[in-house]
């Protein structure tokens, strides 16, 4: 059987990858660990769209995070060493591994990350694009 897409119109062309982000968006983990938030941040004239992406990442250090962008998707991961020298009478705070992934839109960067007091803050801009109208010439 196949599967029908918004995208199978004849009318829009080249929009297979923008169909693969989507469906890649649709299977990031449902999972709410850990929390975030997502604010668009006020901007001046002729600045660029500045989102800032903010984590709860409480008992994580520096070094056991890991952040990068692969094709276009910001992936956040957090791996905390267990102390197996520590004998616990009650564990509430587990040392729990995370996985975080957003799909960025094209044109997106990353412009910076901050860890502090537990949250980590990741920069985001776009800068305005470029409108650009080109004549096509008719051979004969």
């Amino acid at each position: 059987m196949s599967r029908l897409s918004v995208f199978s119109s004849p009318l829009l062309l080249g929009f297979d990858e923008l169909e693969r982000m989507l469906d890649r968006a649709a299977k990031t983990s449902g999972d709410g660990y850990p929390p975030y938030n997502i604010e668009k941040l006020p901007r001046a004239e002729g600045e660029a769209e500045r989102l800032r992406i903010t984590l709860a990442v409480a008992g994580f250090s520096r070094d056991e995070l890991d952040v990068t962008v692969e094709e276009n998707q910001l992936v956040i991961r957090g791996k905390q060493r267990d102390d197996d020298g520590r004998s616990y009478l009650h564990r509430g705070i587990a040392a729990r591994q995370f996985a975080r992934s957003f799909v960025l839109a094209d044109g997106m960067e990353v412009t910076g990350a901050r860890l502090e007091n537990g949250l980590l803050e990741l920069h985001l801009e776009r800068p305005e694009p470029r409108r650009i109208v080109r004549r096509i010439q008719i051979g004969g």
